[in-house]
């Protein structure tokens, strides 16, 4: 159940969402999004096209992570955090996590380089991480690790996507001065 406050609110520093914890099946990604999607709608001041790089860029991270990780397996799940990170200055930061249950075998790659328009056509897959690459302004994996077991117990995707605070927008700087 998705709950979105009937007045939008402005996307203050330090905010954090409650995190949302989704099975991990790729018909589940629908309902990811669109989860995403009200939540970024409660905000004032976000431009639409960053609302609609960051979803983009979640569905790319969840379909990674039910594709690539032990999230696909019977009871495997897939947790996404949203903050706004307190960052100084006159931007604001909304950050991604999409936390998987862990590695198969390997963690998330870019795809080999494709020299040809064919070769990119007749790619499946591949495109996601790129994607992410290109939309957010900064994002990285990491392994989320017990510090007292040898296991690895997830992989957070994090993405960063930065934008203009309104007052930013509106500032002005008047001449005269020193």
């Amino acid at each position: 159940m998705t709950i979105v406050p009937e007045n939008p609110t402005p996307a203050y520093p330090g905010r954090r969402w409650q995190a949302r914890h989704y099975p991990g099946t790729r018909s589940t990604c629908t309902r990811f999004r669109a989860e995403l999607r009200s939540d970024l709608a409660a905000l004032t001041g976000v431009p639409r096209s960053l609302t609609e790089d960051i979803e983009l860029c979640a569905g790319e991270a969840f379909a990674n992570a039910v594709t690539h990780s032990r999230s696909q397996r019977p009871g495997g799940t897939v947790v996404r955090l949203l903050s706004t990170p307190i960052v100084m200055g006159r931007e604001t930061t909304l950050r991604l996590s999409v936390i998987d249950d862990g590695p198969l075998d390997a963690r998330p790659v870019c795809p080999p380089v494709r020299s040809s328009v064919e070769e990119w056509e007749e790619a499946e897959s591949g495109r996601g991480l790129l994607l992410i690459h290109q939309l957010a302004s900064e994002w990285g994996t990491q392994r989320w690790a017990d510090p007292t077991l040898p296991a690895v117990l997830g992989t957070v995707l994090w993405a960063e996507f930065t934008y203009p605070t309104a007052s930013a927008t509106t500032t002005c700087v008047c001449g005269g001065g020193r």
